[in-house]
């Protein structure tokens, strides 16, 4: 990527990953990414904003270098994990008097992971300040989101959030800003679903601490940045809410038929009763498509056959990601079939503990469904309709 000047001494650095297709080695990436990285000439001192993942450090070098600077002063570190700081170390080499600044937390996982001298790391505390000269940058010290040592710089003077993994996109594009919100939006909602859905709180308190502050354009370190704050901040409102819509997703999966017969069944049964529902086979299904549609469903609906004695193992993992998500929905229910015993209910109830949700009636059958069973998801499905009209949501 080009060095490009967002404004007057303030410029884009960083590189993009157009072929990335997954990310720590979980989440699919359709479009790609980037590794925003931005650079700060002060009257008197120059920093740099965060570095890239390590594969790209010789581009990464190459863009500083188009920049024709004689030195950095710091470079600040919003974030440990490696794709902000894996080419560090050799920007350090070349950079002998460069000092890193961060938080306390992240200087324990900067020494850890790439063995950063503790001498050349200075932590600052959450509202200190660094002068550039004529220009001022402040710290925002803002865990969890995603992780415990993240913080938040703010630009005074042009008025910039540089917000790290906050309002994120992975989006590999050439566009310095967001020029095509429906597209842009798909990206960030499914980018909040897989890294933010668990620190809703979190994130909700930090936009409203971001409001006590005048700022016109906000840079994450994946994706483009905003020139319009209020399209991002309105859409991680409504997400970090706890709004709920008339929706039913349906994770399965099925070995011989049986589960997938009750799961068409019952998609058919609450789509009749004006509840819109997804399905998704767990042996197809993009999970990063499916956390985006988890965030803001109000009922799951978890479909597994039984594997010796409990759910088979695409399912269990449905149940394990869901509970480390922690998707807003209120209910959660399980469907299925065995053939000769096991205890799939038991389990996936067990993997799903941390949920804050009301457990539905359970439709677990033996064999191939039958009248009864069918009448056992009506009755699932009138129990789900009873449900959303309780809470307002059809």
């Amino acid at each position: 990527m080009a060095v490009r000047e967002i404004c007057k001494n303030v410029y884009s650095v960083g590189v993009i990953d157009w072929d990335r297709q997954i990310f720590d080695e979980l989440l699919p990436l359709p479009d790609g990414t980037t590794y925003n990285s931005y650079l700060i000439e002060g009257s008197e001192k120059t920093v740099l904003i965060d570095a890239v993942d390590f594969e790209f450090e010789e581009e990464f070098i190459t863009n500083l270098a188009r920049s024709q600077l004689s030195r950095i002063d710091y470079i600040i570190v919003n974030h440990a994990e490696q794709d902000h700081s894996g080419s560090i170390p050799v920007f350090l080499e070349l950079f002998p008097n460069a000092k890193i600044v961060t938080s306390e937390k992240c200087k324990e996982l900067l020494i850890s992971f790439h063995q950063v001298p503790e001498f050349r790391i200075i932590v600052v505390g959450d509202g200190e300040t660094l002068s550039l000269g004529d220009k001022t940058l402040e710290f925002l010290i803002t865990p969890w989101v995603h992780w415990p040592d993240t913080m938040i710089t703010y630009l005074r003077e042009d008025r910039i959030v540089f917000s790290c993994d906050l309002f994120g996109a992975h989006y590999a594009t050439g566009s310095l800003f967001v020029d095509d919100e429906p597209l842009h939006y798909i990206l960030a909602k499914r980018y909040f679903a897989e890294i933010m859905m668990p620190f809703r709180s979190k994130v909700l308190e930090y936009i409203d601490r971001l409001s006590g502050y005048e700022f016109d354009i906000i840079a994450p370190s994946h994706g483009p940045m905003y020139n319009d704050k209020e399209y991002i901040l309105d859409a991680y409102r409504e997400w970090s809410s706890d709004d709920v819509k008339n929706r039913v997703i349906i994770p399965y999966v099925s070995m011989h038929g049986s589960t997938k017969k009750m799961v068409h069944y019952l998609t058919e049964s609450l789509l009749s009763r004006g509840i819109a529902v997804r399905p998704y086979d767990l042996g197809r299904a993009d999970t990063g498509r499916l956390a985006m549609d988890l965030l803001d469903a109000a009922t799951i609906i978890i479909a597994s056959p039984t594997v010796l004695f409990g759910p088979h193992p695409k399912a269990a993992n449905l149940a394990f990601i869901a509970n480390i998500l922690k998707p807003k929905a209120k209910f959660i229910g399980i469907i299925g079939s065995y053939g000769w015993g096991g205890k799939t209910v038991k389990d996936l109830g067990d993997m799903i503990h941390k949920l804050d949700v009301e457990v539905l009636n359970p439709v677990y059958i033996k064999g191939y469904p039958d009248e009864e069973a069918y009448k056992g998801l009506d009755c699932l499905a009138d129990e789900i309709l009873n449900k959303h009209r309780e809470y307002n949501i059809l």
